[in-house]
């Protein structure tokens, strides 16, 4: 496989698949500009070797072809921005003739930004012939969207069979998402904590099972604990539960007891009368919730007994928060666990915090610099974890 490193791009010219699909206002102003700096360093590499960078990426989810509010044109000035005096170009598609002239004229040091790909319904169909358009923009193929990595679409999969092995790579992010994922499922140094916390036990089924063979330990919290608690005979008031998923509980617990996995459940909650911010709360065992109740956050002693699993590992995943962290009456659970993970990271420990929501709750208490890798991929992530191949990483691990 061709390391991004060590290759030069002077000359070339670099067709990027990038993740820009960031959050817009209503004035189609960027709300969150996380994807588009985490791929900079990728950008300014090959600009610094004397190449040219053709960035493409989908935004949101057209339906109908062309939409103004869908265009990659509202990212341009941002983009501007961020790369300071480097000459930014749009084409208005991502093939056909503009796309084609644009590409060819580019110079060393320039950036052209393709409009969306999701324009066409041949993106996500995985087209091969749409595909090879593209692939005639470019010199080189590099890949450096994780958040799409596990998506077979014709820009993140098919599009590296039509370049040779030596010019097709991962960019940064995506080498650095690929590394710190497989550091902690294949080299993870023992104790490894996995903290999964979330709404719904369904949506971290497969994830559980996966780690119940790699983890020591698996924290629970979030909405999903009251169904582990229900499945148990009890009591959790009108608690988020998944009535279907209980027996599914039952025998996770009962795996996790047969390979010698420990599962730590919240022993304590905050609950509140309604799911609201201005709520009365009150604190209270997780397994003895009166009706009427529902728990929104863990408790102090849940706080404690997770903290210390915590401070004892060597290797952490962290994938979804503790509670109803947007709501400030909520949201201790979640603030304690990433400090724990930090001060851990601190002793030593390898942390790496995946998922949307423990994403934004890192970002929110300004910790993301104080775990070991914040991943970009949500349900990239997700999927990479519970044991899946994601085939943007195999079009090009496998060439």
């Amino acid at each position: 496989m061709t390391s991004f490193s060590t290759y030069n791009f002077s000359g070339q010219k670099a067709l990027i698949r990038v993740d820009f699909n960031v959050p817009l206002n209503d004035q189609f102003e960027i709300t969150d500009d996380t994807r588009m700096t985490a791929t900079l360093p990728t950008i300014k590499k090959i600009l610094g070797d004397g190449g040219s960078v053709i960035l493409m990426s989908h935004l949101g989810r057209p339906k109908e072809g062309p939409t103004d509010k869908y265009s990659m044109k509202h990212l341009v000035s941002h983009l501007k921005t961020l790369l300071g005096d480097v000459k930014v170009e749009f084409a208005n598609d991502c093939i056909g003739e503009e796309a084609i002239d644009k590409s060819a004229a580019l110079q060393a040091g320039a950036v052209l930004l393709l409009e969306n790909l999701r324009f066409y319904k041949e993106e996500e169909k995985g087209d091969k012939a749409f595909a090879e358009k593209l692939s005639h923009l470019g010199d080189v193929y590099v890949n450096d969207a994780f958040g799409t990595a596990h998506r077979a679409h014709a820009s993140t999969a098919v599009i590296a069979d039509f370049f040779e092995a030596d010019k097709k790579m991962f960019g940064l992010l995506m080498e650095g998402e690929v590394k710190s994922a497989e550091k902690v499922l294949h080299e993870s140094q023992k104790p490894f904590t996995a903290i999964i916390g979330g709404a719904k036990v369904s949506d971290k089924i497969l994830i559980i099972e996966n780690l119940l063979q790699k983890a020591t330990d698996i924290i629970i919290g979030g909405g999903m604990a009251y169904t582990f608690w229900k499945a148990q005979g009890k009591q959790i008031g009108n608690s988020l539960c998944e009535d279907d998923r209980l027996e599914k509980a039952l025998e996770i617990l009962a795996k996790a007891k047969v390979l010698g996995v420990n599962i730590h459940l919240p022993m304590d909650s905050t609950i509140a009368d309604k799911f609201a911010a201005d709520a009365q709360t009150t604190n209270c065992e997780s397994y003895g919730i009166p009706t009427g109740w529902m728990g929104l956050d863990i408790g102090q002693k849940a706080v404690a007994d997770f903290k210390e699993v915590i401070l004892k590992s060597k290797t952490i995943l962290w994938n979804g928060p503790m509670g109803v962290f947007e709501m400030p009456a909520f949201q201790n659970g979640t603030k304690s666990i990433a400090l724990a993970v930090a001060e851990a990271t601190k002793k030593g420990a390898f942390s790496l915090v995946g998922g949307g929501d423990s994403v934004a709750a890192v970002n929110m208490f300004h910790l993301a610099d104080k775990v070991s890798y914040v991943s970009t991929g949500g349900g990239a992530m997700l999927e990479y974890f519970e044991g899946k191949e994601l085939p943007g990483i195999a079009a090009i691990k496998n060439s």
